[in-house]
């Protein structure tokens, strides 16, 4: 059994998604051991791995500790939810659908339930889902009622009156009762292992989405043949540019995460293009109209959580995006491509965050300087400063796509000062540095997204190709440092 690991409290549940959707028939639920429990066998013919989805909202995926259990899909709220295209039901009639499962905590039911085409759609199943003994306790539930047959989506919601994450799954198949014979098709989807990108066939529809390689190389090339301007000898040695914004607007809107699904999101805070909604494209950033930073060449749009006061919203005061280099050899670096995508942070991670905490919300200015806390320990308490956070993304990509299901798969953090080989590509070490008008009080703060440590931040690149360009080459190549306006 896998060792305890902290995990969430409390998940808001995903907006627009109905309580329950239509019942197909009596409910015949059970309990059978898992077929490879212990055994380190795999799953049965036609089974779908849970981590095959083409989409998915709130997961993450690790390795089982069984030795034929391969990946699975973890750290599940209620309100989550993953996709899994071209599924092939079989006939109309009876069908049994099993799922393996992990949960570790006593005091948290709740069930996996099964949609037809949308995450509201027919019911197709629900699944029990109690402890099993740990988080790498597997066991195969199953839930058997009549099915519309045929070919579908079908969305995996899990579902938990007590909120917080609380089921891990393995995979799940269907059977005709009585048979045990499957009838599922399992559909394409990108390799499990999230550290390798997906094929370049790989299409939207997946979640991968492939990066104009026509269009990558006409920027790169011309990135390549842009003369770089001569640096000054006092410059100062520190690979940097930045972007500096106020706030823009708000919206519980999500282009990344949620694209297409306005009002599905948790409050975010944009800054940047402000025209960013739920279905905003690299296209509408490339057609500016107004943005909330300079240089008005940056198109892009970047938002984190709203950050709430007594229930009320406290927007940025000052909202600094930085791109420079934490590599060895800044020299290697090349602008992000036009239309890439990347989150840094977790929005699911609700642990306590007490002074000393990595990666946390901290005051600047004032004689205390936040070393009083609020009275849940989560907050600091500027007593005369202001309360700031910074935010670092990953600085290597793979080259191929411009997202991945879950938004992170195609970017990877520098390793030992180096890109490594999965995403051999350098790119700007983005970092949001944010301040807002607030200092805190006993009763601390709250993010949209839940407790402090649940901050994240979202990006979607889309600069003027040339003024990217020349900063890349002036600045971060030349290891010089350079203002807001692209200046040494």
């Amino acid at each position: 059994m896998a060792a305890p690991r902290l995990r969430g409290q409390r998940r808001l549940a995903m907006a627009g998604a109905a309580a329950l959707a239509v019942v197909l028939g009596i409910v015949i639920a059970r309990v059978v051991p898992s077929a490879n429990a212990g055994t380190g066998e795999g799953p049965p013919s036609g089974a779908v791995r849970a981590v095959e989805y083409a989409a998915q909202h709130g997961a993450r995926t690790e390795n089982t500790t069984d030795a034929g259990g391969g990946r699975n899909v973890g750290w599940l709220a209620d309100g989550d939810w993953l996709r899994y295209d071209g599924v092939d039901l079989g006939a109309a009639g009876p069908l049994t659908t099993s799922v393996r499962m992990a949960a570790a905590y006593p005091d948290r039911t709740g069930a996996v339930e099964l949609h037809l085409d949308a995450a509201d759609g027919p019911l197709l199943a629900a699944v029990p889902a109690t402890a099993t003994g740990g988080w790498q306790a597997w066991v195969t539930r199953a839930d058997t009622r009549p099915a519309p047959g045929g070919r579908h989506a079908v969305f995996v919601v899990p579902r938990s009156p007590q909120g917080g994450d609380f089921v891990n799954l393995n995979w799940f198949s269907f059977s005709t009762p009585g048979t045990g014979t499957a009838t599922v098709a399992p559909p394409s989807s990108p390799p499990a292992a999230p550290s390798t990108p997906a094929p370049t066939s790989a299409s939207p529809a997946t979640g991968w989405i492939p990066v104009d390689a026509a269009a990558w190389a006409a920027q790169l090339a011309a990135f390549r043949a842009l003369p770089a301007k001569p640096r000054p000898a006092g410059a100062n040695h520190n690979p940097e540019f930045n972007a500096t914004c106020t706030y823009s607007h708000s919206a519980p809107d999500d282009p990344i995460v949620l694209p297409g699904l306005p009002g599905a999101s948790h409050l975010h805070s944009f800054v940047g293009n402000d025209s960013t909604n739920a279905s905003t494209t690299p296209a509408d950033l490339t057609r500016l109209t107004a943005s909330s930073c300079k240089p008005l060449e940056d198109h892009s749009a970047y938002w984190v959580p709203t950050l709430l006061e007594n229930g009320k919203p406290v927007e940025p005061q000052q909202f600094v995006v930085y791109y420079g280099s934490l590599l060895k050899d800044p020299s290697q670096t090349v602008p992000m491509p036009q239309g890439l995508r990347m989150i840094a942070g977790d929005a699911k991670k609700q642990v306590a965050t007490p002074k000393g905490a990595v990666n946390q919300f901290y005051c600047a200015g004032g004689p205390q300087d936040g070393r009083t806390r609020s009275a849940d320990g989560n907050w600091p308490v500027c007593e005369g400063g202001t309360l700031h956070f910074t935010l670092r993304f990953p600085d290597c990509w793979d080259g191929r796509h411009l997202d991945s299901p879950n938004h992170r798969d195609h970017v990877s953090f520098g390793q030992g000062g180096a890109c490594p080989a999965t995403h051999p590509v350098p790119i700007p070490a983005l970092t949001f540095s944010i301040a807002y008008p607030a200092s805190g009080t006993d009763a601390g703060f709250a993010l949209s997204s839940g407790l402090a440590s649940s901050m994240h931040g979202d990006a979607f690149f889309a600069w003027d190709g040339e003024a990217m360009a020349a900063r890349v080459k002036n600045c971060v190549v030349q290891v010089a440092q350079c203002n807001t306006a692209g200046q040494f």
